[in-house]
């Protein structure tokens, strides 16, 4: 990786990927640094761009004779195309090709779709196509610091003396990143011209990303729901809300929300049961996967959460901003982890759960530089009298201030800054 560019933990994982198997397909939003990382790995040589009208017309016309020409003179390096997204005759002539050669590494793909999504060229193509998703930076890449292994460290040995030095912040330099976003070019702009960037590259989603993956007829529409889904961020998702607020049915609201997610804009977060039938409530969150998108569509910006702003609308952020942290950094975590919320009837609720094996590491998130007693109320009923009674439950509760602390029987009350308070491997 050049030194003037931010480490991305994702490069490991393609070089890896490029090794065993035949094509790899890094997938992501526009502008969060895909051809950058391709174009650091493995310079300008055999790259192409399907955003150029020329070159996609030809690949339309005749994909295999393109290919095989671009192959023949890479030799044995990979091609990398592009938005590969753009061109609907690639995925099944990217197939014909890998299928009479077995060498590792032809094909490098980008775009903010996956170019295989189609079930039958997703079955032909196991085992042979790896697919990565790059997101917005992290916290720990643009501090330059290596994945942040919380999950693994509630697992393995949780105490205040295995975490790693906490980095101080306050409580303005947490709101800062949280409007800041990760999107590489934008997030160190002014808070007028960044918000100005991410609004048009919502506009660069709905005409061209979504326009690639489908036809929508009325785009007004759209626009309506990205608004009303930044303004949810973090809340329970009621589709039947969604279609009044939108004022469009059912199944349109549901066939844009899939594209959105498809296109990495949105995610929804699955409601975790513990088998007590009629007590929980079933319905999934929606997270938007960059709170700096999020914030520009609203109009915040670095000051809007002095004492007379929107803490409601804070909390919200730094939920969602604690979410999509853990899952920029669930990749390179020695356990397979997966993520999601809890409530029952009772109004009882855990914002994040991440569950592994019979291990559940129940997390809470405060827009507050201080803790006390109450704020831990539903993480200690949740472990001791609730459904993780059953469990092996660490709790974490993250906050704005900057010190570790210890609330209780593992039972802990972790700064945000513990995202990026992990060094590299290669540094330990």
């Amino acid at each position: 990786m050049s030194e003037q560019l931010l480490p991305r933990h994702l490069c490991g994982e393609v070089e890896s990927a490029l090794r065993s198997t035949r094509v790899v397909n890094v997938i992501g939003p526009r502008q969060v640094g895909k051809t950058t990382l391709v174009r650091d790995l493995l310079g300008s040589s055999h790259f192409v761009s399907l955003d150029d009208t020329g070159v996609l017309a030809a690949m339309e016309t005749d994909p295999y004779g393109q290919l095989t020409a671009l192959t023949a003179n890479a030799k044995d390096a990979p091609v990398v195309i592009d938005e590969a997204q753009r061109s609907r005759a690639l995925a099944l002539a990217i197939k014909r090709i890998v299928d009479e050669r077995r060498q590792k590494g032809q094909f490098l793909l980008t775009g903010s779709s996956n170019v295989f999504a189609a079930a039958h060229v997703t079955d032909s193509l196991a085992g042979r196509v790896s697919t990565l998703m790059l997101h917005p930076l992290s916290a720990a890449e643009a501090f330059r610091y290596g994945p942040a292994r919380i999950l693994d460290w509630a697992a393995e040995n949780p105490s205040l003396a295995t975490l790693p030095d906490i980095p101080s912040a306050g409580r303005q330099a947490y709101i800062d990143l949280i409007v800041q976003g990760g999107y590489p070019e934008i997030r160190d702009l002014p808070d007028r011209p960044r918000n100005k960037r991410y609004r048009d590259a919502i506009d660069a989603l709905v005409d061209r990303d979504v326009a690639d993956v489908l036809k929508v007829r009325k785009t007004d529409a759209l626009r309506r729901l990205i608004d009303q889904l930044a303004s949810r961020t973090a809340e329970e998702f009621s589709i039947e809300r969604l279609c009044s607020a939108v004022g469009v049915q059912r199944n349109t609201v549901e066939q844009y929300l899939d594209v959105l997610t498809r296109l990495s804009f949105a995610q929804r977060l699955g409601a975790w049961a513990s088998g007590a039938a009629g007590r929980e409530i079933k319905r999934p969150k929606v997270h938007l996967l960059d709170t700096g998108v999020a914030a520009a569509i609203r109009g915040f910006s670095s000051t809007s959460f002095g004492p007379t702003g929107d803490q409601t609308a804070l909390g919200h952020l730094l939920e969602t901003y604690v979410h999509n942290e853990l899952v920029k950094n669930l990749p390179y975590l020695a356990r397979d982890w997966r993520l999601w919320h809890w409530r029952n009837q009772e109004g009882r609720e855990v914002d994040l759960l991440a569950e592994c094996d019979r291990m559940l590491v129940a997390m809470e998130v405060k827009a507050s530089s201080t803790l006390n007693a109450d704020d831990i109320k539903n993480l200690r009923w949740f472990k001791t009298l609730g459904p993780g009674r059953t469990w092996q439950v660490v709790g974490i509760l993250f906050y704005l201030g900057d010190r570790p602390l210890a609330l209780g029987e593992n039972i802990y009350g972790l700064p945000l800054s513990t995202f990026w308070a992990w060094r590299p491997q290669s540094q330990l």
